[in-house]
């Protein structure tokens, strides 16, 4: 098993809501500004052959989706998310694509006693979903059954949210944003305990073969687009909620400053942004089974 660190232009990710609270923009914009990542992903997966068909565990607004899709052009994906809102983006922005014959979305709680039908996969894609789930144990079991003999599963996990500012920002307030972080321990903590685990030993616990994992660095400079901006207030709005019972009211008060979009100190006006964050994949097999003697 190797762990290596890369720097690729661009990186994918994303925190995948486990109900539909309005992030639909958020993801988009994770998936647009990390979007070349998500490929080098894809590309370094240690697949047999090109898949036909895949799953998409916890498929947001659909950034692995059409990322498998366009790596893999004579794949079928089954997308499957508990957001009713984020599924209908996703088959909205599949029919703009022209690729909506080749989508199945699924609605379904993956926590829940029963799994909807999700056919016989030969991937199985879960990126920043695992840590969501409440018996992540029986969800790798699912997964593992699920998967056709030989099949790979692609857990790619976060580190956490991306940080976006220079540590000396802002300016009356240095380390903002890393009080911020650590002001929502508590929240994560209570909320999303598997945050940040080492996916490796569970899946092994599974009946899995950890083949490769990896550790990828993401450091996008913040010239490379608007959509940077954007990226950086939706993540921070985010964490604001987290983070504000915990934080002093200097600090408070500062990253309201950077969220207030008419203030001169807004993080939209700021040049010295960038998206700093890693992701770590695990590429798991399910073993083929034996051919009779």
């Amino acid at each position: 098993m190797t762990r290596t660190h890369q720097h690729p232009p661009h990186g994918e990710g994303g925190h995948h809501p486990a109900h539909d609270d309005g992030q639909a923009e958020i993801l988009d914009l994770d998936a647009e500004v990390l979007a070349e990542h998500i490929a080098f992903i894809t590309a370094w997966l240690p697949l047999r052959a090109a898949p036909r068909r895949i799953v998409d565990l916890g498929c947001g607004t659909g950034a692995g989706t059409f990322a498998l899709l366009e790596r893999f052009p004579e794949a079928h994906v089954t997308a499957v998310d508990t957001a009713a809102g984020h599924l209908q983006h996703l088959r909205e922005k599949a029919c703009a694509r022209g690729v909506a014959e080749r989508v199945r979305t699924v609605q379904a709680d993956l926590d829940a006693a029963d799994w909807p039908d999700l056919g016989t996969p030969d991937l199985v894609w879960a990126s920043a979903s695992m840590h969501h789930m409440a018996r992540p144990d029986r969800a790798l079991a699912r997964v593992h059954d699920l998967l056709a003999p030989g099949g790979l599963f692609a857990v790619v996990e976060l580190d956490g949210f991306p940080r976006f500012l220079p540590a000396d920002a802002p300016e009356h307030r240095p380390g903002l944003e890393e009080r911020c972080h650590r002001a929502t321990d508590g929240f994560h903590a209570e909320h999303v305990p598997h945050r940040g685990a080492d996916w490796g030993p569970m899946l092994a616990a599974a009946g899995f073969t950890v083949e490769d994992e990896r550790t990828i660095a993401v450091d996008i400079p913040g010239d490379r687009g608007e959509a940077i901006g954007r990226y950086a207030h939706g993540s921070l709005q985010r964490v604001r909620g987290a983070a504000a019972p915990a934080l002093a009211p200097e600090d408070l008060a500062a990253l309201d400053e950077l969220l207030d979009t008419a203030s001169p100190y807004s993080i939209l006006r700021r040049d010295d942004l960038a998206v700093r964050t890693e992701r770590t994949v695990w590429a798991a097999r399910r073993a083929q089974i034996p051919a009779a003697s």
